[in-house]
């Protein structure tokens, strides 16, 4: 278990990669984002991007995932009072190799709860050639190592 004090300031934790496909893409978009770049191969031949792109809501939704699987689920995580930004980059494209990472950027132990404190966080996502094509800050409320 990751408590508040095993975050250091500077801190880059690797979150892991994974191929995102066509039809998830699709399939997130036709859920929550149904933009025509995003659910229709033609039309996006036609819009700004020139094919079909992943919704950003989709690009920060995968980098989460990543994040929680390899970080928050092993952290003495309470949640978070939300994201101060977040910045779409480049396009997730079909068939993109995405990497993410989470930079520990602040801790700040709370003073009116000394069992906790805040944890800030820069997520990033990056793709097969190395860009940076998303990124999100956001604080987490992380416990202190309990008292032995």
């Amino acid at each position: 278990m990751r408590y508040f004090e095993d975050f250091k300031v500077g801190e880059i934790i690797p979150c892991g990669s994974r191929t995102v496909s066509k039809e998830e893409i699709i399939a997130f978009a036709l859920q929550f984002d149904p933009q025509p770049f995003h659910i229709d191969e033609a039309a996006a031949k036609h819009s700004m991007f020139g094919g079909l792109v992943a919704s950003g809501w989709h690009t920060v939704c995968i980098c989460m995932r990543m994040a929680v699987d390899s970080i928050l689920l092993d952290a003495a995580n309470n949640g978070s009072p939300g994201v101060e930004k977040v910045r779409w980059l480049k396009p997730l494209w079909p068939g993109d190799t995405v990497r993410a990472q989470c930079r520990v950027t602040g801790t700040v132990p709370s003073r009116s709860r000394p069992d906790r404190g805040r944890v800030s966080l820069a997520f990033e996502m990056y793709n097969q050639k190395d860009e940076l094509i998303m990124d999100f800050v956001g604080p987490n409320i992380i416990s202190r190592r309990p008292a032995a």
